[in-house]
């Protein structure tokens, strides 16, 4: 309490903070204390975990999709092999797979909607939840090492419409 009263009064600065956590630590009693104070927080996080099913299933879907995603751009990285001990290149190689990732989820994003859109002409009642379970990391259709036809560069797309009109997303649950 000693230290969060000193902070907010300006009497202590972080960087000073920091420079006694960092001299002689073990030993330090504000150490002691933030060590205690962050395995007390630990375990209480872990038995909100462990007594709590929905927040275990929303813990387990979060990472499911982080995972999902990674393992998509690995795919899109054409092997990602880092060759050069360079970090300049390195940032630049993951920076572009990055990029490469999030415009393939966009157009995927737009080829859903047009399809959902397609089914509600149809006659098909499609719901939030329902869209929810699609994921934008769809590859089938990429073909990584394939011929492609630049000509199709001149063709002026489709305005991009980002509104989903069709379904009533107004009892989604968003995670938290």
């Amino acid at each position: 309490m000693q230290v969060a009263i000193s902070i907010s009064e300006g009497r202590l600065s972080s960087a000073t903070l920091m420079r006694r956590l960092r001299s002689n630590s073990r030993k330090n009693r504000i150490y002691k204390a933030f060590r205690e104070v962050g395995r007390s927080v630990r375990t209480v996080a872990l038995l909100r975990y462990l007594a709590d099913p929905a927040l275990r299933a929303r813990v387990t879907a979060a990472t499911n999709k982080v995972e999902s995603y990674n393992g998509f751009s690995k795919w899109l990285g054409f092997g990602g092999v880092l060759a050069d001990n360079d970090p300049e290149e390195q940032e630049k190689l993951i920076k572009f797979n990055t990029l490469l990732a999030n415009l393939v989820v966009f157009h995927n994003a737009l080829d859903i909607s047009d399809i959902v859109r397609q089914l509600v002409a149809e006659g098909w009642s499609i719901t939030a939840d329902q869209l929810g379970q699609i994921a934008p990391y769809l590859r089938a259709h990429i073909s990584r090492f394939g011929a492609y036809a630049t000509d199709e560069l001149r063709q002026q797309p489709d305005p991009f419409d980002p509104l989903l009109k069709e379904v009533d997303f107004t009892d989604v649950e968003l995670a938290a």
